[in-house]
């Protein structure tokens, strides 16, 4: 304890006691204080997405790591030249087949981008906010879809999370609706509060991880009325063996109907609008 000075001018420290709670850094990061914390972090984004005045969402996940068409190739161009130094490498060589498969699929960048292009310029006329589009806040799938609502000066959301590695939101997101959370299951949570539809575009662990909770919610009744999309038939097919699920007596052959395929931006929206009765 630091001892109190002799000079008079010089006022006490204040005690941490003496901190009122609400702005006490410190005492809100207590272990005791977890639940105060999730409270908070539930209804802080909530407040705010009132106030912005939004109504429902579909949320869009799909990979962080594939890039728009033309930063594709550049990485292809890079890795075959790369390669090309080193033609015995086997390393280099998996690099280059791996470039050339995110090439591939680096067209679902401008589907993700066109879907909620479509989607905001539809639901977001006359001062509406519906079927405003949210993402995980990321690059990727993420950057597309954001980036497609302000291609046409509409609102999206992003719902970023603390990562032991650091992860910048990206700039297309709607600047008052760009959040940040600490804990995954308040953030997946507002995921599907508003949610509308779940459009899902080949990804990995992150999306399959929200893909197959959304379609547990379903399934279990627990969530209803949200439309399950996966975009390029495909890649999920050969990704997930449904069918197999189903012949092994793990899933019902009803389940199968909980989710629909799409490959281009309007067939998405047209299975979300007859699922929810809007017109596209």
């Amino acid at each position: 304890m630091t001892p109190p000075s002799s000079d008079p001018r010089i006022p006490p420290p204040t005690p941490s006691s003496y901190i009122p709670a609400d702005r006490d850094s410190e005492f809100l990061q207590r272990e005791e204080l977890r639940s105060v914390r999730i409270g908070l972090e539930l209804l802080k984004p909530e407040l705010i997405q009132r106030e912005q005045g939004i109504q429902s969402t579909i949320v869009v996940f799909g990979s962080a790591r594939l890039q728009e068409p033309a930063g594709a190739q550049n990485a292809l161009r890079l890795a075959e030249e790369e390669a090309a130094r080193a033609p015995n490498d086997q390393a280099l060589q998996q690099k280059v087949a791996i470039a050339q498969r995110q090439l591939n699929l680096s067209k679902y960048y401008e589907v993700a981008r066109e879907f909620s292009r479509l989607v905001s310029s539809t639901c977001q006329a006359d001062g509406r906010c519906d079927y405003v589009v949210v993402t995980g806040g990321g690059p990727g799938i993420m950057e597309a879809a954001n980036r497609g609502a302000a291609d046409v000066n509409a609102k999206s959301i992003g719902l970023n999370i603390t990562l032991p590695h650091e992860q910048h939101p990206n700039p297309y997101i709607t600047p008052e609706l760009n959040f940040q959370f600490r804990y995954f299951a308040i953030r997946k949570m507002h995921f599907l509060i508003r949610a509308k539809a779940l459009v899902a575009f080949p990804g990995g662990f992150g999306t399959l991880d929200e893909l197959f909770e959304t379609l547990t919610l379903l399934q279990t009744g627990k969530t209803q009325n949200v439309a399950v999309v996966l975009v390029g038939r495909d890649f999920w097919e050969r990704l997930i063996n449904w069918q197999f699920l189903v012949e092994n007596g793990l899933i019902s052959q009803k389940d199968i109907q909980l989710f629909h395929y799409a490959e281009t931006a309007q067939e998405a929206w047209d299975v979300i609008g007859r699922h929810n009765g809007v017109p596209s």
